[in-house]
């Protein structure tokens, strides 16, 4: 019985001091980042002054997208960062900055998340080839790889597509230094979205 009573005192001892252990050591806090295009110049063109726009939620094409960072150091392989991630998921990310990037342009009457319930006469819909670090041996970049298609809604007609891809040396190897470099190759991406679209 002394026995019983003496190995539930010792595991209720350990038990307080592996808890007391835990609690002292504090987790590293999470960086979070986000996607910053800049500013676009407004365009003069009345091609589109009259048109409604939405802009679809983007598709990957290779692996599911989230808010975390991903990183490589081959072809074949990938990583995340652990304490740093996205302010939300990479898609939502590209499609809130594309949204923001044609709003600034004023070429549309209306730049519209694909969930509005308004009617449309175009949509643009992306695909997502690439958005991630890569290291490889000395270089270390950011590669931003999308291509977009204009949709004409009322005849379900492709007006045209293309892909666009960047890829920007990173100031520092970690995610700080990626964030710098996608924001740059989102910049180059604002700028060439929008002359294609003109």
């Amino acid at each position: 019985m002394k026995m019983k009573r003496l190995t539930k005192t010792l595991l209720v001892i350990i038990g307080v001091l592996l808890t007391d252990g835990c609690a002292l050591k504090e987790a590293a806090p999470i960086q979070t980042y986000t996607i910053d295009a800049g500013e676009v110049s407004k365009v003069n063109t009345q091609r589109y002054k009259e048109k409604v726009l939405k802009v679809s939620y983007p598709q990957t094409l290779k692996e599911k997208m989230t808010d975390r960072m991903c990183f490589s150091y081959s072809s074949s392989d990938r990583g995340v960062y652990q304490n740093s991630q996205w302010s939300n998921a990479v898609e939502k990310l590209v499609q809130g900055s594309v949204i923001d990037i044609l709003q600034q342009s004023g070429m549309f009457k209306a730049v519209l998340s694909y969930g509005s319930t308004a009617q449309a006469d175009f949509r643009l819909e992306s695909l997502i080839y690439d958005f991630s670090h890569h290291v490889r041996g000395d270089d270390s970049y950011a590669v931003v790889s999308i291509a977009f298609s204009l949709i004409d809604t009322t005849t379900g007609r492709l007006v045209k597509t293309k892909r666009f891809s960047y890829r920007v040396d990173t100031p520092t190897v970690d995610a700080a230094g990626y964030v710098k470099a996608t924001n740059t190759a989102m910049h180059h991406l604002a700028h060439d979205l929008v002359m294609w679209l003109k």
